[in-house]
């Protein structure tokens, strides 16, 4: 197969190529970032094919990118990725793009069980019988020029995506699943958002199940102090101040600079630029307005539950043909035991409203009937 790859490295090469495709309803597209010590993703490169060219568009060299975020943006248009996350969030960042209409080709694969989380390699490989070269993986996308080899290695990433994406499509198709995947789709979309807004990073620190309601209100504030910070100095969180610093300091709740310096995993030129900051963020919680304690981790005879329940979801992902992850998660389970342990079993939303439903909630019912721990 022979196809046309074009290099778009300006303004005026961006607006005519963007006017060309305004009338596109899918095309595929990946992105090459670089991230290593900053908050936000620098965009190295976009690539796009509607299944015959590819366009690798340089976007650190390109001043006018308003009509890229047009295209992206189209209410018609499909955009074809490769598992997504990553790449909805660096094109929300930096060119805030937000697609209406998605699809995720590593999610399709599951869905049709052809393997649950595969790699874009792996899954060219087994839908296409095409080996990809792998050398070009951790390039430095930023650096110029790219060689030939990094512009086909980029291209390859969209261009085999396309071909994919109809093949997944027929299957969907086949298997009576787009409903199933259209509901993954939204839920990728809502996941983004979540991310987007980053609420409640607290909950994420681990340990923080051990706080009492002070000090997982102090947690709290730090949590989003430090995001702002990260945010506004385009720094990793952990450069500002580690998950395990915040939590030490969340627990003893310090007054004085003094306090800060004796914390072993914080550096002493961190401790002098935050410092204050941080005591002041202590100072400054309110008393009176204390998020819920967090949850102890389950027990042992629960535990014993989910893990009879996990064996009940495996069983039933074989009979369906269905990745067994794609079923119902650790987090859902774990939320299902707690409710039925305090009296009440609420299902997750995700599966009383979704396709999931008629399947894992009969199943895992039949679990907690049939347990004396419950």
């Amino acid at each position: 197969m022979t196809t046309i790859n074009h290099w778009i490295d300006n303004s005026q090469q961006l607006a005519e190529l963007c006017e060309q495709l305004q009338d596109a309803t899918e095309l595929a597209i990946d992105t090459e970032f670089m991230r290593s010590d900053t908050f936000f993703a620098k965009l190295a490169l976009i690539q796009l094919s509607d299944g015959e060219q590819c366009w690798l568009i340089d976007t650190p060299a390109i001043e006018q990118l308003q009509p890229l975020t047009a295209l992206l943006n189209g209410p018609q248009l499909t955009l074809v990725f490769h598992s997504c996350g990553e790449d909805l969030e660096v094109l929300d960042q930096v060119l805030s793009v937000r697609p209406k209409k998605l699809f995720d080709s590593q999610v399709a694969a599951g869905i049709v069980n052809i393997g649950y989380s595969m790699g874009y390699a792996r899954l060219v490989e087994n839908m296409l019988q095409i080996e990809l070269g792998k050398e070009d993986t951790r390039s430095d996308w930023l650096a110029r020029p790219l060689s030939d080899r990094q512009k086909r290695y980029a291209a390859d990433d969209v261009l085999y995506l396309f071909r994919i994406y109809k093949l997944l499509l027929e299957l969907l198709e086949q298997q009576q699943r787009q409903s199933w995947f259209a509901e993954e789709m939204l839920d990728l979309q809502r996941v983004a958002a979540e991310r987007r807004e980053a609420l409640d990073y607290y909950l994420r620190v681990k340990g923080a199940w051990r706080l009492d309601a002070l000090s997982l209100a102090v947690l709290k504030r730090l949590c989003e102090w430090r995001e702002q910070a990260a945010r506004a100095l385009d720094k990793p969180r952990s450069h500002i101040v580690k998950d395990n610093v915040l939590l030490e300091l969340a627990n003893n709740k310090p007054t004085h600079m003094s306090q800060l310096h004796q914390i072993d995993d914080w550096y002493s030129r961190s401790v002098k630029r935050f410092g204050e900051q941080v005591l002041q963020e202590i100072a400054n919680v309110d008393h009176n307005d204390l998020p819920d304690e967090l949850p102890q981790p389950l027990s042992r005879a629960v535990s014993d539950v989910m893990k009879k329940m996990r064996v009940s979801i495996n069983e039933l992902a074989e009979n369906q043909a269905i990745p067994k992850e794609l079923m119902c998660n650790k987090k859902e389970l774990e939320s299902i035991l707690r409710t039925t342990v305090e009296g009440k079993c609420v299902w997750p939303v995700r599966l009383v409203d979704g396709w999931r439903g008629s399947m894992v909630i009969p199943a895992l019912q039949l679990v907690i009937d049939s347990s004396d721990a419950l």
